[in-house]
C-alpha cells in the first residue's frame, strides 16, 4: 500500500466526476432541520420492530402499551405504521437504515472530517431489545432472528429499569462467526441518538457496550455475540488500518462516516462507501447467475408513468418504459427491473450520469425492494473504466495534511 508519486509541492487534485460534495454540504446544512420528534420517531420505530402487522408471515402479539409511552404522537405515528402491509410495509423498514452513498470522489478534508472503517461481510439490519426479548429485523422489515441477549432488557434475565425500554442498533450479522458487529447505535437504555453526531455516536457505542455483558461468548440468555468494529480517524494511519489490517470478519469495503452527521434514514452523502479487488469481494455487481456481466447492469423501480428511477430521495430519472411494452411484459407499478446498459449510451453531465438506452434483461425477485442508488451506479461505472484507488485515498489524505501544514506555517510567520 505504498503512496502514489507525484509532486509534494502540489496538493493532490483529483478531477471530480460527481455532485457528491454539493450533496454532503446541502446536508450538513439541512440536518438540524430533521432533530424535531427524534424521541417520537425511535419510540415507534422501536414498537414497529417489536410488532409487524397482523398479516406479516411472521406473526407477533402487539406491543404494549407502555411502549409508547404517554406521547399522543408517537402512539399515532406508531398505529399509523401498524397499517401497512406488504410492499410498503417493507419499504418503511428498508428506509429506517442510514444507507451509505458509494465514495466515486475523495472528499475534501478527509482526514479532519471523517472517520473509517473496515465493512463486515454479512446481513445489515437492526437489532432491538426491549421487554426481554431481542429481535433484529433485515432491511426489507423480516426477522432475522429472535433470540434472548445481553443487552439492556434483551431478555428475561436481569431486565433493569422500565421494562419497555429499549435500544436499537445498526449492525451487520456475520454469519462466519455468528456474530452482530456494530456499525453505529441509534437508541440505548430509551436514549434517542438520532441527533447526536457521528463522533459521539461511536463514542457511545464503545463505552456503553463495555457496561453488558453482550461482547462475551453465546450463553443460555445470550444467543449472539455483538462487537463494536474499530473505528479510525481517517488520517494517513486509520486509511491504512482499516484497508490494510487482518479483521475477525470477512471484510466488504470501506465505511466512511461524516464526523459531524447525524443519523439519518434513507440514502446519506454523509456516510460513504468504497471498495477495490483487496478489501472486497465484491466489487462489480454480478447477474442472477452470479456472474459479472459484460455489460455493466442497473436496477430501477419503475412508476405509473412509465418512468424508471433510482431509490435516491429525490429519484433520478433514467429512462422510461411506454406503457405498450409494459402491458405485454406483464408489469406493474413499483416492480424492480433490471437493465443493461452500454458503454457508449453513457455521459456525464454536472456530475450527474445520463444514460441513453436501457436494454430490458428482466423482473426481479420480491427478496429485494429497492432500486440501485445514483452513486452505485456511478461507482459501478467508474470501477470498470477509471475508478477511485486506495492510492487516491492516500494522496487525498496526504494533501490534506499539507494544506494544513502550510497554513500552519503561514500563521506562524
Amino acid at each position: 500500500m505504498a503512496p502514489p508519486q507525484h509532486d509534494p509541492r502540489r496538493p493532490y487534485k483529483r478531477a471530480a466526476i460527481s455532485d457528491q460534495q454539493r450533496r454532503r454540504d446541502s446536508a450538513l446544512r439541512t440536518q438540524s432541520a430533521r432533530r424535531a420528534d427524534a424521541q417520537a420517531r425511535a419510540r415507534s420505530l422501536a414498537n414497529s420492530l417489536l410488532s409487524p402487522p397482523s398479516s406479516s408471515s411472521d406473526d407477533q402479539p402487539p406491543a404494549s402499551p407502555e411502549a409508547h409511552g404517554d406521547d399522543p404522537a408517537v402512539a399515532e405515528v406508531a398505529a399509523a405504521a401498524a397499517k401497512l402491509r406488504g410492499p410498503d410495509q417493507r419499504r418503511r423498514f428498508a428506509r429506517q437504515i442510514m444507507l451509505p452513498e458509494w465514495m466515486v470522489d475523495a472528499p475534501p478534508h478527509l482526514a479532519r472530517d471523517w472517520h473509517v472503517c473496515a465493512r463486515p461481510a454479512g446481513k445489515r439490519c437492526l437489532v432491538m431489545s426491549s421487554n426481554g426479548i431481542t429481535i433484529s429485523r433485515l432491511r426489507n422489515g423480516t426477522i432475522l432472528h429472535r433470540f434472548p441477549s445481553a443487552l439492556p432488557n434483551g431478555s428475561k434475565r436481569g431486565i433493569s429499569g422500565p421494562a419497555s425500554s429499549y435500544s436499537i442498533l445498526d449492525c451487520i450479522f456475520h454469519e462466519p462467526d455468528e456474530t452482530y458487529y456494530i456499525v453505529d447505535m441509534i437508541c440505548w437504555r430509551g436514549y434517542s441518538l438520532y441527533d447526536c453526531t457521528a463522533e459521539f455516536r461511536f463514542f457511545w457505542v464503545n463505552s456503553k457496550l463495555t457496561e453488558t455483558a453482550a461482547g462475551d461468548p453465546p450463553s443460555t440468555y445470550h444467543r449472539y455475540r455483538f462487537s463494536a468494529v474499530s473505528m479510525y480517524e481517517s488520517t494517513l494511519e486509520g486509511l491504512q488500518a482499516a484497508y490494510s489490517l487482518s479483521t475477525p470478519y470477512v471484510k466488504d469495503g470501506l465505511l466512511f462516516y461524516n464526523k459531524h452527521a447525524h443519523y439519518q434514514s434513507g440514502i446519506t452523502p454523509l456516510t460513504l462507501v468504497w471498495k477495490d479487488e483487496t478489501c472486497s469481494q465484491y466489487v462489480l455487481d454480478t447477474d442472477s447467475e452470479g456472474q459479472v456481466p459484460t455489460e455493466q447492469h442497473v436496477v430501477l423501480e419503475l412508476q405509473e408513468d412509465g418512468k424508471l428511477i433510482t431509490s435516491d430521495d429525490p429519484p433520478i430519472v433514467f429512462g422510461s418504459l411506454n406503457s405498450e411494452f409494459v402491458q405485454k411484459s406483464n408489469l406493474r407499478p413499483g416492480n424492480l427491473l433490471r437493465f443493461s446498459v452500454r458503454d457508449e449510451s453513457v455521459k456525464l453531465v454536472d456530475g450527474k450520469m445520463e444514460i441513453g438506452e436501457l436494454q430490458f434483461v428482466g423482473k426481479l425477485n420480491r427478496s429485494r425492494n429497492f432500486a440501485d442508488s445514483h452513486s452505485k451506479v456511478l461507482f459501478q461505472y467508474a470501477a470498470r473504466h477509471a475508478s477511485l484507488r486506495i492510492e487516491d485515498l492516500i494522496a487525498s489524505v496526504q494533501s490534506n495534511s499539507m494544506e494544513v501544514e502550510s497554513t500552519d506555517i503561514e500563521m506562524q510567520d
